[in-house]
């Protein structure tokens, strides 16, 4: 009977949690719209996922998104060799520092 009176416990605490972290209200919304929808989605599961903000990239966007991200490295590593060449640059035209420090 005390473990019984244990899990309850745990299972009560577990529920405060949850309600207190928003999560059963979030639930509740998504099951209601997913309830009154007038055609149900073939993939319920998915339905819950779009609407908790959880729903994966679609394709197209995931493409476009490594497009993007191929273009932004390129042009990344191109900055970094242009600075290099703008360092190298300015030691050129610059005096070398003298050695015992400035006054």
């Amino acid at each position: 009977m005390a473990h019984y009176r244990a899990s309850e416990s745990k299972r009560e605490q577990f529920r405060r949690y949850l309600e207190k972290a928003g999560v059963l209200d979030s639930l509740t919304s998504v099951l209601i719209a997913l309830y009154e929808e007038n055609e149900k989605p073939n993939n319920a599961l998915d339905f819950l996922k779009q609407h908790l903000g959880v729903a994966s990239p679609e394709p197209a966007d995931a493409d476009a998104l490594r497009l993007e991200l191929a273009d932004l490295r390129q042009k990344y590593d191109l900055l970094l060799e242009e600075n290099k060449e703008l360092k190298n640059r300015l030691l050129q035209h610059e005096p070398a520092p003298e050695d015992g420090a400035a006054e």
